[in-house]
């Protein structure tokens, strides 16, 4: 795994602590030798996480619609930076790039982009790794719906496992060098 793609948060949430995260988990990825691939955003836990990987000299790389660069949103130090149509092509290529991918907090647009990523898998569109940081339990209840879904019967336990759940940035590291 070299391309790491993160779906995260536009916004820095209530508590410093989300952003801390962020740049914690950005120093992680950059000790390991990664690239971040992620939504291109300047802000929130988003621009967290890349400023600390650029700050160590790691590869940035953003994908933005052009109606959110239009709202001056996008990091204009990365790497490398897509501007795409729509978000549909901001997702494609986030996945093209990516050899595997995080979920940290974040809103409606995290949530798309984790379901969606998982779909693929359960599609069998791609093997790719699907990492689910529940970081400060800020993802205990979707957790608990995934394993509702599984026990009514719309989820098989097969496509449950295609998601690995850590708590700890520690543990996300050790799951990645399996």
């Amino acid at each position: 795994m070299k391309n790491i793609c993160v779906f995260c948060g536009s916004s820095a949430g209530k508590e410093a602590h989300y952003v801390e995260m962020a740049k914690e988990l950005g120093n992680s990825l950059s000790s390991m030798d990664m690239n971040l691939v992620y939504g291109g955003a300047s802000i929130g836990v988003m621009g967290a996480i890349a400023n600390q990987m650029l700050e160590n000299k790691s590869e940035v790389w953003g994908v933005m619609p052009q109606s959110l660069v239009d709202w001056e949103v996008a990091h204009d130090g990365l790497t490398k930076f897509e501007i795409v149509d729509s978000m549909h092509r901001r997702k494609e290529i986030m996945y093209e790039w990516s050899d595997a991918f995080v979920a940290i907090p974040g809103g409606f647009g995290t949530l798309d982009e984790l379901c969606e990523i998982l779909t693929w898998a359960q599609l069998k569109y791609h093997k790719k790794p699907c990492y689910l940081l529940n970081y400060n339990s800020f993802f205990d209840h979707l957790i608990a719906h995934f394993k509702l879904i599984n026990k009514e019967g719309f989820l098989s336990d097969d496509h449950l496992k295609l998601l690995t759940v850590v708590s700890s940035i520690s543990e996300l590291e050790k799951e990645m060098k399996k």
